[in-house]
């Protein structure tokens, strides 16, 4: 029975490397969404625009990436320019402010400048919790038929760019 004993370290040892192993080359970054592959949810946020409630309905109709970020967000901060340069080469982009107030954004987006075809207020975050964001930014790729195809977390850059550009089709 002694002799068992001195080998469990081994066996423990032995159980981690292969688990360690098994991980290599994923990304470690990556999170699964459960809503990959069904529809937006029902949205009803207000509009920083027009003050008015905006509901699915108004959505694009065409693929197009729903944003999430926010004033007090740096990495959000990082992200802009590049929002910026997607909006000029005709990317439709919903902007989700999250978790912010409305007078913070306008102010953001005055300064920064506006890369989004529609910016919604979801100041409480609950439509954020119904599309499963745990942070900003966060972007979804929705398709034609409202469908989400694919979730980034963190910020869009050229490189995530070309991974999931594929998605817009």
């Amino acid at each position: 029975m002694r002799k068992v004993i001195f080998f469990i370290p081994l066996v423990v040892f032995i159980a981690l490397g292969v688990v360690f192993y098994l991980q290599l080359g994923k990304n470690p970054e990556y999170m699964p969404s459960a809503l990959v592959g069904k529809p937006v949810p029902a949205i009803h946020l207000v509009s920083l625009d027009t003050d008015q409630v905006v509901t699915n309905v108004e959505l694009p109709k065409g693929p197009y990436l729903i944003n999430f970020w926010g004033t007090w967000c740096p990495t959000c901060a990082i992200e802009h320019p590049y929002l910026m340069r997607l909006a000029k080469k005709g990317v439709p982009i919903i902007g989700i402010d999250y978790k912010d107030g409305k007078a913070s954004a306008e102010q953001w987006l005055r300064n920064k400048g506006n890369p989004y075809k529609m910016v919604l207020l979801d100041e409480l975050g609950n439509f954020g919790v119904n599309m499963g964001v745990t942070g900003a930014p966060e972007t979804f790729v929705v398709n034609s038929k409202g469908i989400i195809v694919y979730r980034h977390q963190g910020a869009l850059d050229e490189a995530v760019w070309k991974s999931i550009q594929g998605y817009m089709q």
